[in-house]
């Protein structure tokens, strides 16, 4: 009995996993309005990639030891609050809703780098930003090019060189930390 009961419960879940479509899910998180879903899955990650980078430099500001790391974590609060900004009023022009919290898997990556302090912080806090802004040019670079609405194609346009300078900051504050610079002559 109680395995036939264990298999019943195994298929109905399996059952409700099938029905859990990415649509089915996209559509609880927010509405896309206008948007193609390709535009709509762009705008939600780009905003909660906004979200996570604000939230990061504010942890930054508190913990990094390194002068060059707060001032990095800075212009991502300052740079990356304006570009939600901009994008939530575009989503909103469009009838769409964005998510307004970060994904579970970017809030266990704040908590491994909230138990961290000064240089092992400025180190963790870096090599994610370096790797978070190449995943982030990758993907604005491409919706700039293939985005079915002319206003989210826009906007991406627009945004990418400011997220392309936060690369090129990130991989050589990242270099400055780790030692890997040479003293620049003048």
């Amino acid at each position: 009995m109680k395995a036939k009961l264990l298999k019943l419960v195994r298929y109905n879940v399996l059952g409700v996993l099938c029905v859990l479509t990415p649509a089915s899910i996209m559509a609880a998180e927010g509405n896309q309005g206008q948007l193609s879903s390709s535009d709509y899955k762009f705008v939600s990650e780009a905003v909660q990639g906004g979200m996570a980078e604000v939230q990061l430099g504010q942890i930054a500001r508190d913990r990094a030891a390194d002068p060059a790391v707060k001032q990095f974590a800075d212009k991502m609060v300052k740079e990356h609050t304006d570009a939600d900004q901009q994008l939530t009023q575009l989503a909103s022009q469009k009838g769409a809703t964005l998510p307004t919290d970060i994904p579970s898997a970017e809030k266990r990556e704040t908590d491994r780098l909230l138990k961290l302090y000064g240089a092992d912080f400025d180190r963790a806090y870096m090599k994610r930003m370096v790797r978070d802004h190449e995943k982030d040019v990758k993907e604005f670079q491409r919706e700039a090019k293939k985005a079915s609405d002319t206003d989210v194609q826009s906007w991406a346009n627009k945004t990418l060189p400011t997220l392309q300078e936060h690369l090129k900051m990130a991989q050589d504050v990242d270099k400055n930390i780790k030692g890997e610079t040479t003293p620049s002559i003048k």
